[in-house]
């Protein structure tokens, strides 16, 4: 992940699915990801929870966001920028 990371340039808006279907699919895994951890976190405060397996869930999500990123330069697409809406 630090090697795509150094080649990737710098990260200055939230990014959102899009640009090529392989980009899509590596945000929809890190979103599953994501809820994954979200939902071992809860089941902890019932049951105890090897924090590790918190941290590797935390870190796959981590790499499918690198590597959605690395994709979409590879594929020479540009990545869906979120702009958020003027808020009067």
């Amino acid at each position: 992940m630090d090697e795509m990371d150094s080649r990737l340039p710098e990260l200055k808006n939230f990014i959102l699915p899009g640009g090529h279907p392989l980009v899509s699919l590596c945000h929809i895994c890190r979103t599953v990801c994501r809820r994954a951890e979200r939902m071992v976190v809860a089941l902890h405060y019932h049951e105890p929870v090897d924090e590790r397996v918190l941290q590797y869930l935390n870190r796959l999500s981590d790499y499918f966001f690198m590597l959605a990123r690395q994709l979409a330069q590879d594929a020479g697409v540009a990545e869906v920028v979120w702009n958020p809406r003027n808020k009067k």
